[in-house]
């Protein structure tokens, strides 16, 4: 440098610039590591990562490589491989046009690009691909092969595109399903079979074919809408608000999507939590959690009326909440509209049963069950509930302890109690002068006893709605009879007898 300066002049000026470049260089070299030895270790690293599957490792090595050298068609053409490797034919298609624009004869990276295109529909593309392999190898078998295809496909979408337009969407969808066997990457085949399939009403195979088209582009928020709408209407919100949220990652601005986002969090978020108040775990709660969800399901029903499907739901499920709050009443009328808006769900059958069995209206809560069987016949649920209402039914043909006491089957212990009072002092044989009268008045009161008896023991009360009798003879261990039974009040009316004198306990 220093001699340089000393030559002086535009000759000092030259060469004082020719060894800055020269140093440049060199400092250049060790900042970005570009060295040939680094190049080929990533390079090597790559191939080994690659083949044991570590497509995430490989693909890092790749990347420095092509930093490192971004004039090399190879690297290229190897990090296109691990793309295509991931799955990710999209951003394999760069590296193999690079790889072509660097070298055009490489015949690799051009077959393997018109793979792609083809898979992509882009027929034309395609073709060329396939015919430049075949100038430069005539004989080359898969170039040969797929060129067919790529007559083939543009024959096939020919014909889908005619059927569409005459209306015969059953023919174009048989188009379709040929052009998507030879392009299942193309979205715009994908999206014209579901609106055929929408338009054939069959929204669930429309799901399925949008679901793949929604990311087969860069930006396809209509796909990403569309498919948000169907599982909305379809009942599926929370995949309805998974699908939504992609369309605004895209595009948090967009207002159609933005509209949309709101109205399905706000339906989902009251779903979600009248469902959890009903799961609640928390005993002493359940009454007021009970209560709560019903609120929560009458408001689904506002914040989306138009659709059915959550009007349905909505319906069901206070259902269930009245017959688990035991106001049988109103649960009858409620279950009786659930089940018209849906007459084949089991659920509501079900729980209209016992309803049914609150009210003491064993016939109906057994015709519900069986109903409820024929719809879904492998739920023990329904089979157990079958079961006690048959056995409700035969006791209630004998004795059914809460009618003769007038009670409901929610009646807490206070209730019973002082319904037994009030029977107890009614039917008390010494008000009865008559002998005749007098008979009929010890069978009332040994009913409303025995009654007060099995209702007050928690033991007893389990026992009978289940459907069992425990103060029947034929229903305990041992049956037939076996001795006399110990009455709650001193009277034992199969004692022989003149005038008794009856005294009776009320507590």
């Amino acid at each position: 440098m220093e001699w340089c300066w000393r030559t002086g002049g535009a000759s000092g000026l030259l060469c004082s610039l020719s060894l800055l470049c020269v140093l440049l260089d060199i400092q250049l070299d060790g900042v970005l590591g570009a060295t040939h030895a680094e190049i080929e270790h990533h390079l090597e690293m790559g191939r080994k990562l690659l083949a044991a599957g570590q497509l995430a490792e490989a693909l890092s090595h790749y990347h420095s490589a092509v930093e490192g050298d971004s004039e090399n068609y190879l690297t290229y053409y190897k990090r296109a491989a691990v793309f295509l490797a991931m799955g990710r034919s999209k951003s394999a298609l760069p590296d193999l046009t690079r790889a072509i624009q660097l070298k055009p004869d490489f015949l690799p990276a051009r077959l393997q690009r018109g793979n792609i295109l083809l898979k992509q529909g882009n027929t034309q593309e395609a073709r060329e691909d396939f015919r430049m392999v075949l100038q430069r190898s005539g004989d080359h078998k898969e170039a040969q092969e797929q060129l067919m295809k790529a007559r083939d496909l543009e024959v096939f979408q020919e014909e889908a595109q005619t059927a569409y337009h005459q209306g015969d969407y059953s023919g174009t969808i048989n188009a379709l399903e040929r052009v998507i066997e030879i392009s299942p990457w193309d979205p715009e085949s994908r999206e014209l079979r579901a609106d055929c399939y929408l338009r054939m009403g069959d929204p669930q195979k429309a799901i399925q074919d949008l679901t793949p088209a929604a990311r087969l582009r860069n930006d396809n928020r209509a796909a990403f809408l569309k498919l948000s709408r169907l599982l909305y209407n379809l009942g599926e919100h929370h995949d309805s608000l998974n699908h939504i949220r992609e369309c605004l990652k895209l595009d948090q601005d967009d207002k159609e999507c933005f509209s949309h986002y709101k109205q399905v969090k706000k339906l989902s978020k009251q779903l979600d939590s009248a469902e959890e108040l009903i799961q609640g775990e928390r005993k002493q709660l359940n009454r007021h959690r009970f209560q709560e969800a019903i609120e929560k399901f009458e408001s689904v029903m506002k914040t989306e009326p138009n659709v059915e499907f959550y009007t349905n739901l909505a319906k069901e499920r206070i259902c269930f909440c009245l017959v688990k709050l035991q106001l049988a009443t109103e649960a009858i009328d409620v279950c009786s509209e659930a089940h018209q808006r849906d007459p084949r769900n089991a659920n509501i059958l079900k729980d209209r049963a016992e309803a049914y069995i609150l009210n003491q209206d064993y016939e109906k809560a057994v015709e519900d069950y069986q109903e409820a069987r024929e719809f879904d016949g492998d739920s023990n649920t329904i089979k157990e509930g079958l079961d006690r209402a048959q056995k409700l039914l035969k006791l209630s043909r004998k004795r059914d302890y809460y009618k003769i006491l007038g009670v409901g089957r929610n009646a807490n212990k206070q209730e019973i109690i002082k319904a037994y009072r009030k029977l107890a002092q009614q039917w008390h044989p010494d008000n009865f002068q008559s002998e005749a009268d007098k008979k009929e008045a010890e069978k009332k009161f040994i009913d409303i006893a025995s009654a007060k008896e099995v209702l007050t023991d928690p033991e007893m009360r389990q026992k009978f709605d289940e459907g069992e009798d425990p103060l029947d003879p034929e229903t305990q261990q041992g049956g037939g009879g076996g001795g006399q039974r110990a009455w709650p009040f001193h009277f034992n009316p199969f004692e022989s007898g003149g005038n008794f004198h009856f005294k009776f306990e009320y507590n």
